[in-house]
């Protein structure tokens, strides 16, 4: 017979669900993904700072050029 003030073991149960609830939960993140979008963000930078360095340097020239003449 058993007693009707008996609660189960929750303890057991906790940890248990715990468990399944933290390993679904994990996202991995792949470090070579990463370190391949650094790489790909630093080549757009520097083909934007050389862009913009010829763009500077003609208009000198051309603003210089204008002058002398």
């Amino acid at each position: 017979m058993k007693k009707e003030n008996q609660q189960p073991n929750l303890l057991k149960t906790n940890i248990e669900s715990d468990k399944d609830l933290g390993t679904d939960n994990i996202k991995t993140t792949n470090i070579n993904i990463l370190l391949n979008r650094v790489k790909l963000d630093r080549k757009k930078e520097f083909k934007k700072r050389i862009i913009f360095l010829l763009i500077l340097t003609m208009v000198i020239s051309l603003t210089a050029i204008s002058l002398i003449i």
